[in-house]
């Protein structure tokens, strides 16, 4: 009997779906198809002050005008808090979280006056526990971020994940995986709750998700979401990072440039057999 192929197309409701959603999600359901595996659909709607009711009903609408079918029921991150705090507990249990106070201005301006570079990615640590005491009795806002130096002094051994069609004849390789390449990464706010690394991590081993199939975009989180795993004793599932779809311009089709939306398409006649064409399905 064959292992279990198991993967998912995972937006989040912040805005129509366009071209490079539409290709990402054929990927990976052209991929669970020929391994007569299951394809699932995850709402990743953590962020409530992005996260719109009526972008997801649009998703679900410009999915099934593609053709695609997905199992049920659709994991919606928004209506599973407990699972991600639980882990979250783990981690601070553990040691491995720190309270941040400065904001994402503060940080970018401590980096940016580093010398020769030097600081490409935060790692602050924490703060001596009078100071962080006072700032907590102040009401000042914090994150919790993960302090990578302790994380990483946990490991007994160097991480990897695999990742195919990265060897030279396309096969699966084994990349070492980086994870101090993000720092000390947020993995909690006040204003959204647990931030995505650990819920995208938490989320694919609680359904079962063995592939994870999505853009070259997010080739770099899979470093940081490697070692949540390994932290927090979950699956390794095989990656695969796609490529990405690029307008007559030459950038990315992206939601924050505007990229003309499924919906747009459909409104001026394009079929979805078309465009599936368009894209090589």
């Amino acid at each position: 009997m064959s292992a279990p192929f198991v993967t998912r197309f995972a937006p989040s409701p912040t805005g129509r779906l366009h071209r490079g959603h539409a290709f990402s999600a054929l990927t990976a359901h052209a991929a669970a198809r020929a391994a007569q595996g299951r394809f699932l659909l995850r709402i990743e709607d953590i962020d409530a002050t992005r996260c719109r009711p009526e972008y997801e009903a649009a998703i679900l609408e410009d999915l099934a005008w593609l053709g695609l079918t997905w199992e049920q029921p659709v994991r919606r991150q928004s209506e599973h808090p407990a699972d991600h705090q639980a882990a979250l507990d783990r981690l601070a249990a553990r040691g491995l979280l720190y309270r941040c106070f400065r904001t994402r201005r503060e940080i970018a301006q401590a980096i940016a006056s580093a010398p020769h570079g030097a600081m490409e990615t935060w790692r602050g640590g924490p703060l001596p526990a009078d100071e962080e005491a006072r700032r907590l009795a102040a009401g000042e806002t914090f994150a919790w971020r993960l302090h990578l130096d302790a994380a990483l002094a946990t490991l007994e051994a160097p991480l990897t994940f695999r990742e195919e069609g990265a060897g030279p004849k396309g096969e699966t390789s084994l990349i070492l995986a980086r994870p101090e390449l993000g720092g000390d990464v947020v993995l909690a706010r006040k204003d959204v709750g647990v931030a995505y690394h650990l819920a995208v991590t938490v989320d694919d081993a609680l359904q079962g998700v063995t592939h994870v199939i999505r853009g070259q975009d997010l080739f770099e989180a899979t470093h940081v979401q490697r070692l949540l795993q390994a932290l927090l004793d979950l699956p390794e599932p095989v990656y695969r990072h796609h490529r990405l779809l690029t307008g007559p311009d030459g950038k990315r089709y992206a939601k924050r440039d505007r990229a003309q939306t499924l919906a747009e398409l459909r409104a001026a006649g394009v079929t979805p057999q078309a465009l599936r064409a368009e894209m090589g399905f």
